[in-house]
């Protein structure tokens, strides 16, 4: 069975998600939003990055709940 998702863990957004905050870029985000010495960086950087952890919790969470509705199919022997 090639190409099935035979997990509900979301693994490809996950992935996702760690390679866009483990560059030098996301990591520069996350130091101006919570570790900058100026208010004013923290100020402009800390929206930017709660809103980027809402679309990717959001993006998670729409994974999982796919491939939780895939398995559900499959265990009730629907093909599709």
């Amino acid at each position: 069975m090639a190409g099935t998702a035979r997990t509900r863990w979301p693994w490809i957004s996950l992935l996702l998600s760690a390679a866009l905050v483990c560059n030098p870029v996301g990591f520069d985000f996350l130091h101006s939003a919570f570790f900058a010495g100026e208010q004013l960086a923290r100020n402009i950087a800390q929206p930017i990055v709660l809103t980027a952890l809402a679309i990717m919790a959001l993006a998670i969470g729409l994974e999982w709940l796919v491939r939780s509705l895939i398995a559900r199919s499959r265990a009730r022997g629907a093909t599709r």
